[in-house]
């Protein structure tokens, strides 16, 4: 499975936003990494400021440059806006959700999770963390896979974020996807608009 395994707080620092989750390298440095990220920086152009748009968006949901090209020509063909609809694509992903429901403390974590099979689609167990759900589907942890400590500590301290969209049965350790959605309950800081322009050149 191709992911990016190079340094996350460089990253994070570039873009000055914990795109990877809490970080004391970015709330210790408030500029960009290099000899260079304390001086003065020239006036970025509109492609650099759009390019770095997109690279921000893809750090964040952890996918890679043709798997983001393929999502943001799936979202132009779809009816809509398509900025908001390729964030609703990116939200749609199995790892996407497996996070935000809590099972897992990082998408990294929770693309490993569906990788090693530990979950299930509507009782099925699905191991590729790209997976697009729809809504009605059901994601749950696998029953040999419950009593992981990796699992329990990280919806022990999830317990609070819950979102609009999805619904969690404790109980049953499993969530369901109720429906993608709209722009204003999508937390991630990402201008999808930039996006749009920079793939419309």
């Amino acid at each position: 499975m191709a992911r990016y395994t190079g340094p996350r707080a460089k990253v994070a620092r570039r873009f000055n936003d914990p795109i990877f989750g809490p970080s004391k390298a970015v709330s210790k440095k408030g500029y960009p990494p290099g000899q260079h990220g304390r001086g003065r920086r020239r006036k970025q152009s509109e492609y650099a400021i759009q390019l770095m748009e997109k690279q921000k968006a893809k750090y964040t949901y952890g996918v890679l440059e043709r798997q983001f090209a393929n999502l943001f020509h799936a979202a132009s063909r779809k009816g809509g806006i398509t900025g908001t609809v390729l964030l609703q694509l990116l939200e749609a992903r199995l790892d996407n959700t497996v996070f935000r429901l809590g099972i897992a403390p990082s998408r990294r974590a929770a693309r490993q999770l569906v990788s090693h099979k530990h979950i299930t689609v509507n009782g099925r167990v699905v191991n590729i963390p790209s997976f697009r759900l729809k809504a009605g589907d059901l994601v749950g942890v696998r029953e040999k896979s419950k009593s992981l400590v990796a699992v329990t500590d990280s919806l022990r301290a999830n317990m609070v974020k819950r979102y609009a969209w999805m619904e969690w049965d404790a109980e049953k350790m499993e969530g369901k996807f109720l429906n993608l959605p709209t722009r204003e309950e999508i937390p991630e800081n990402i201008q999808e608009q930039l996006i749009v322009e920079l793939y419309s050149k």
